[in-house]
């Protein structure tokens, strides 16, 4: 790719980024739009709406919410988003710190370096426009040059500057992780546990059997306990009445008076014809009915699974790390979560089932993977025209035309490759949710790594290797032919790393902003419906598609520093973006739905790791390559010691995102001893944990009943 063909992917990009910026500073004004920008607020009652008379501010853009975003400090974003929520703006801050060091040094040191590596002349500057991206790289550097020396000691300093960045990190992490926990109010999870695969004895359910056990064994610490039915069926009709109710509410809102009429029978087609309002408040009633004869009969099918909850934290924490039985397939336990993030499906799911169900979503996983490979094909063929040129010779005129040329090299790659990873991020959360996983943090957690380790290989591995060296990919199986093949194959691959940064990191973060498809699915539901509709859910940050995305060009920026250090401007404009989007999003419209105590951060210095010891294997690769041996066997003790410094980290930070130690705990269960709401706190502890489909469930039957809840709830 030709440095012109990089300026109009880069202006094309910036046009939408303008665009998608200034529509958002007129649309987020308008009163009808608050569902869409400012959700969390209005859930909050705190956004004071302007009327719908013409304000011509109102029309104009403005960047007061950039101001407003950036004023947010790091006490108030903890407070109104949670610990998650901060450890995701760290990441940006974390990145902005490293990639501004690396850009004063790639910009002002590595790029003249690169440029003047073949004794250029000064004539050459006057045709930077035509100049291949080549010639800002390290391929352009002579083989055997002194100048290698330079980016040999950058490789050296840019590893000491990023571990000692991720040492800060961890341990500021780890800090607050430690302070919410004693700012924390007593909470469920904290005193609960979950036990799986109870053993079945005749004559005694699983409720007796769980009495039995931890009064025996646990007398001094045992509360209570909940156990678990299969409920999936009562759910399913909930769900159904639910939906009904809905409906038979939309209907009452058009039109009061007007009586309307269908038949019954299929497709409302045959059938005696009946009042469409008592048809549907009689199924509403049976459905009602068939709710509650379910709940009686589900009552004594319990499942081997119980929620057990414990008086103090400390006697939690013994019994959830302490084997409970002989037998380590029974009497498992694992920490409960918060009761809103309780995924109910898969408790009645035994060892042997989740055991199954998680090697089903591996192979899934790795079919997913390998089917990725034909659009990764086929976005590399659109990459290089001579390729191109010979899969469709008819093509050769069109192709030769300069515009044409730049905007298929520079744009429709990137394009076509964001297009196919935006249902990634889906499909991985619909194969966590298989492997048995109780909470949907730890289901969103688990599509984190699947989305990430996807990302990294079929992004840049299987890029790199089917753009340039796909017919060494039975070299690359060979261990010590990995430095040379990466070597070989990365730097030629930075043009497209680099377009790839501007279409797929420049724009979605400024669609993040603009929420397109937010705002047409409420247009379309508003003109449907006919009617304004107050109903509405406040949606929650997907961690899973946006870390591993951050984390991803995360790598890119550490593996092309020294290779092609023309990248970092453009990833600096990213984070630089990124950090001030999602500062708004936490502000106005995201809700935390969950809360894991900052447990996201590890994988991010895994990730960071990783890429830092991805740059130092090819970095033995091209100094070999560029006949500088001495330069590549002293390059070998980095990886070393990098994996040294995350052993470090492992050890002393690590086991604080795991679990709480003992001297936390005991010292908030202290607290708590002279707290006279825990009395409170402990009757609450008891049905905290109940099935909120065995609730009694009771609809409401006034003749205004689509302005009022649809379950009213009995404990």
């Amino acid at each position: 790719m030709i440095l012109s063909a990089l300026l109009t992917s880069v202006g094309i990009n910036l046009g939408l980024c303008f665009l998608f910026f200034t529509l958002y500073s007129i649309l987020r004004k308008q009163a009808g739009n608050v569902f869409v920008y400012v959700p969390r607020l209005v859930d909050k009652q705190k956004s004071e709406e302007q009327s719908d008379g013409l304000n011509l501010g109102r029309l104009l853009p403005s960047d007061g919410w950039v101001r407003s975003a950036w004023q947010l400090s790091e006490e108030d974003l903890l407070s109104i988003s949670g610990l998650d929520a901060l450890v995701f703006m760290r990441v940006f801050i974390f990145s902005l710190k490293v990639f501004t060091f690396a850009g004063i040094i790639g910009i002002f040191v590595l790029i003249p370096v690169n440029y003047l590596g073949n004794q250029l002349s000064i004539d050459d500057f006057y045709d930077l426009p035509n100049k291949s991206l080549d010639s800002f790289s390290i391929s352009n550097v002579n083989d055997g040059s002194n100048w290698l020396w330079i980016h040999f000691s950058a490789a050296y300093i840019f590893t000491g500057v990023v571990c000692y960045l991720l040492y800060c990190e961890y341990s500021y992490i780890s800090s607050k992780r430690i302070a919410c926990f004693y700012s924390s109010k007593p909470q469920p999870h904290q005193f609960t546990i979950l036990v799986r695969d109870i053993p079945s004895s005749s004559g005694r359910s699983f409720s007796e059997k769980v009495e039995s056990f931890f009064t025996e064994y646990h007398p001094s610490t045992y509360l209570s306990h909940s156990v678990i039915h299969q409920t999936s069926k009562i759910r399913g009709l909930i769900n159904d009445a639910d939906k009904l109710y809905r409906k038979l509410a939309r209907i009452k809102s058009e039109n009061h008076s007007k009586q309307k009429f269908k038949r019954d029978g299929f497709l409302g087609l045959f059938g005696r014809k009946v009042n469409i309002l008592d048809h549907y408040e009689k199924k509403l009633e049976d459905l009602e009915e068939n709710v509650r004869m379910e709940q009686y009969s589900l009552a004594s099918e319990e499942v081997p699974a119980a929620f057990v909850s414990f008086k103090s934290r400390f006697g939690t924490a013994v019994v959830l790390h302490i084997q409970q039985g002989v037998n380590p397939t029974e009497w498992v336990t694992e920490q409960a979560p918060e009761t809103q993030d309780v995924h109910w499906p898969f408790f009645s799911a035994s060892f042997i089932r989740r055991w199954i169900y998680k090697l089903v979503a591996v192979v899934a996983v790795i079919a997913l993977t390998i089917m990725f490979l034909i659009p990764v094909v086929i976005v590399q063929g659109l990459a290089n025209l001579n390729q191109l040129e010979i899969w469709f010779p008819f093509l050769k005129g069109i192709l030769s035309l300069t515009v044409v040329s730049q905007l298929i090299t520079g744009y429709l790659p990137s394009l076509i490759l964001q297009f196919f990873l935006f249902f990634v991020p889906p499909m991985m959360i619909l194969f966590s949710s298989m492997q048995g996983y109780v909470s949907h943090s730890q289901i969103e957690k688990s599509a984190c790594t699947k989305v990430l380790y996807f990302t990294i290989w079929n992004i840049f591995f299987a890029n790199v290797l089917s753009g340039s060296v796909f017919y060494q990919v039975n070299v690359f199986l060979e261990p010590k032919n990995i430095p040379k093949v990466l070597a070989q194959a990365v730097p030629s691959q930075a043009s497209f790393f680099i377009s790839y940064v501007v279409t797929s990191g420049w724009t979605s973060l400024s669609s993040e902003l603009f929420r397109l498809i937010p705002l047409l699915c409420r247009f379309i539901r508003k003109l449907c419906a006919r009617r304004n509709g107050n109903k509405f859910e406040v949606p929650a940050i997907p961690y899973y598609s946006e870390i591993p995305t951050v984390l991803f060009f995360g790598l890119l920026g550490v593996t092309y520093f020294f290779l092609a250090p023309l990248i970092l401007p453009f990833l600096l404009i990213y984070f630089c973006l990124g950090y001030i989007i999602f500062r708004n999003q936490f502000l106005n419209v995201y809700a935390p739905k969950y809360e894991t105590s900052g447990k996201f951060w590890p994988m991010v210095h895994n990730s960071t790791i990783f890429s830092l010891i991805l740059m130092h294997v090819i970095a033995i690769g091209i100094f070999g390559l560029k006949k500088l041996p001495l330069g590549s066997s002293l390059t070998i003790p980095l990886p070393v010691l990098t994996l040294l410094f995350n052993q470090y980290c492992r050890k002393r930070f690590l086991p604080m995102f795991k679990a709480y130690p003992t001297e936390c705990l005991i010292k908030k269960d202290k607290e708590d001893q002279n707290e006279p709401s825990m009395a409170e706190f402990y009757d609450k502890l008891v049905t905290a944990y109940r099935d909120p489909a065995l609730m009694p469930v009771q609809y409401a039957r006034n003749v205004d009943r689509h302005n009022s809840p649809l379950l009213h709830s009995e404990v």
